[in-house]
């Protein structure tokens, strides 16, 4: 039941920002920030895709071979696009997207509860750093190690086990990312926020999941952080 209710906070969060032209405007912000990266990477990785290829695995000269060669050309471009899109959106987050996710998220919050969040940091540079510091543990590391895990896993026979493994524990920390952004700007425990990630497991996977679909990833990661904080919020009354 939490993986259904993960899907549709997911969802909730999006009817909610269409909704709200403030949190509207944010998203598509994101969204555009986000898209902008992706398409640099993933157009990189699309026009080096055979010399890309050609490192693996050098184009055979003749024969049924070279039709696979293609095949494997054109399967290993859209897995290393793939990947792009990942490394694409955690630069953007880090760098762009940090502080506009905090931001829908108090707007979230306010509209829930009625009031704002005081922010206790002295200065909006000291806490865009905050940000930064709480965004690094808690997307930027699992999601890169998560790939890393996902590339060494091509190598063993047991790669397909591996790829789901890595990609389910890269959506739980996407996922983790939103609905801490709450319990982050409340100053609470590390150890605490933790244990409401493995409480909720099963409900992060649910939310993590709209994050596998192509394309369609990126505007469901632009407004998370509506349906996370309404989650977390009610979770927490």
């Amino acid at each position: 039941m939490n993986l259904y209710y993960g899907i549709t906070y997911n969802l909730k969060g999006v009817a909610l920002a269409f909704k709200t032209p403030k949190l509207l405007m944010l998203g598509i912000l994101r969204f555009f920030i986000v898209l902008f990266f992706t398409f640099i990477l993933s157009g990189l990785v699309l026009y080096w895709h055979e010399q890309i290829l050609i490192l693996l695995w050098k184009m055979p000269e003749s024969g049924w071979l070279v039709y696979v060669w293609k095949v494997v050309s054109w399967l290993l471009s859209i897995f290393l696009a793939a990947i792009a899109m990942v490394l694409s959106y955690l630069i953007a987050q880090l760098f762009f997207c940090v502080f506009i996710m905090d931001y829908m998220s108090r707007i979230t919050e306010k509209i829930i509860l009625g009031s704002e969040v005081p922010i206790e940091q002295e200065s909006w540079i000291s806490y865009f750093i905050y940000l930064v510091k709480q965004e690094i543990p808690r997307a930027i590391i699992p999601v890169l190690i998560s790939l890393i895990i996902m590339l060494l896993g091509l190598m063993t026979p047991i790669s397909p086990i591996i790829i789901i493994i890595s990609s389910i524990a890269a959506i739980v920390f996407l996922a983790w990312d939103n609905t801490d952004l709450v319990p982050a700007r409340r100053m609470k425990p590390f150890n605490v926020r933790i244990k409401f990630l493995r409480k909720h497991l099963m409900f992060h996977i649910g939310f993590g999941l709209l994050f596998l679909v192509p394309w369609l990833n990126i505007l469901f990661l632009s407004f998370a952080p509506v349906g996370a904080t309404l989650y977390y919020i009610e979770k927490e009354e």
